[in-house]
């Protein structure tokens, strides 16, 4: 079976795993500072502050924005359910817009009818790799005077007009195992604003500005050196990688190309891959099913969007939708609370493995299968 995703983890980790157990300090420690050091480096940032996942980095860069009842924060309902429950988890309100069809990122058209005089912050998400349309998203934002919040946990390494996603705005990363890099669990969140970068400290740390002085509330969401030393390893594999990733998809677009709609890079912007996503239109199901079947693994992300999900149905008046065809923001229980392109894209969106372990037969194995199922 050819996986959808495989971490690629060798002699290297193992070494930096083993040096931090022999020096007995285990909890966020010096690795933690050097990795932290190396991915603002990456960011072009002046900080970045490490957390224990994820979903932590997305919280903790609204609280650090003081963002939170009362609030509103406009996002997209086609990403991991992280991305909104992190607003909901500060207490704020999700207004959920459309995407563009062809890269599954944020449609910026939907936010100038999303807003409103409650409206704080935008918080996009890089989707799959692909940087959203930050060109379009970046005027809005300042003409409102609102918050950039970046949701780049699946877009190590990816960048927009030559800068890299994450030193835009707030930027939050996941290092989850099946990330482009990973430190197993882990989070990071980027900032050139140096008083956020100091507040998020505080917050990831039951607000201690030294040992045993807290100075604000906060919690435990610190990464640990094992996980830092991981993260030291795999951000120098990280370019590599991300070449890797790149070439597979750039082989599976030729094969595939006429055949299913394949993945789409806007000009200027770099697409580093978490995810190859093609469209079947018409028997998504089935043709995953048979790929399987096949040894070729899938995947689907996101088969129901956010908006849709069971628990977000049964919380319909905690958060809003902008219809793009009545244009008109309604609240989530309302029969118009619809977002077309974002549920067409569920019904037919359908993950191929892209990831660098692949060898070139594994590629002609997934573009042949392919190819025999949808030509």
């Amino acid at each position: 079976m050819i996986p959808i995703a495989r971490p690629l983890l060798g002699a290297e980790e193992e070494a930096a795993i083993h040096e931090v157990l022999a020096s007995g300090l285990l909890a966020q420690g010096k690795y933690v500072a050097a990795f932290e050091q190396r991915f603002a480096e990456l960011c072009q940032v002046g900080a970045a502050i490490a957390v224990s996942s994820g979903t932590a980095a997305l919280h903790l860069a609204l609280l650090a924005h003081d963002i939170g009842p009362g609030d509103e924060v406009i996002t997209t309902a086609f990403s991991f359910a992280a991305t909104a429950n992190a607003i909901l988890l500060a207490g704020a309100t999700p207004v959920f817009v459309d995407i563009e069809p062809e890269t599954y990122t944020l449609d910026p058209a939907q936010v100038a009818l999303a807003l409103s005089e409650r409206t704080r912050a935008v918080l996009p998400v890089h989707l799959y790799g692909h940087p959203c349309d930050l060109g379009r998203l970046l005027p809005l934002v300042e003409a409102h005077h609102l918050i950039l919040i970046e949701d780049a946990c699946q877009a190590h390494a990816s960048s927009f007009a030559g800068k890299p996603v994450g030193s835009f705005g707030t930027g939050c990363f996941s290092f989850y195992a099946t990330k482009n890099m990973t430190t197993g669990e882990g989070g990071m969140i980027t900032s050139d604003d140096l008083d956020v970068a100091a507040r998020l400290r505080l917050l990831r740390n039951h607000g201690q500005a030294s040992r045993y002085h807290h100075i604000g509330l906060g919690y435990n969401l610190r990464m640990t050196d094992l996980q830092g030393a991981l993260g030291l390893v795999q951000l120098a594999k990280l370019e590599e990688f991300t070449r890797r990733r790149i070439a597979n998809a750039t082989y599976l677009n030729q094969r595939l190309a006429g055949v299913v709609q394949t993945p789409v890079t806007r000009p200027g912007c770099r697409h580093t891959y978490h995810q190859y996503t093609i469209r079947v239109p018409a028997r998504r199901d089935e043709v995953a099913t048979e790929l399987q079947r096949r040894g070729v693994a899938t995947a689907i992300h996101y088969p129901v969007p956010i908006h849709q999900q069971p628990f977000y149905r049964s919380q319909a008046s905690r958060f809003y939708v902008v219809n793009p065809e009545r244009q008109m923001r309604v609240r989530g229980d309302s029969p118009l609370a619809q977002l077309p392109e974002t549920e067409r894209a569920a019904r037919e969106v359908l993950s191929l493995p892209v990831h660098p372990a692949l060898s070139e037969a594994d590629l002609e194995t997934i573009a042949r299968e392919v190819i025999a199922l949808c030509a």
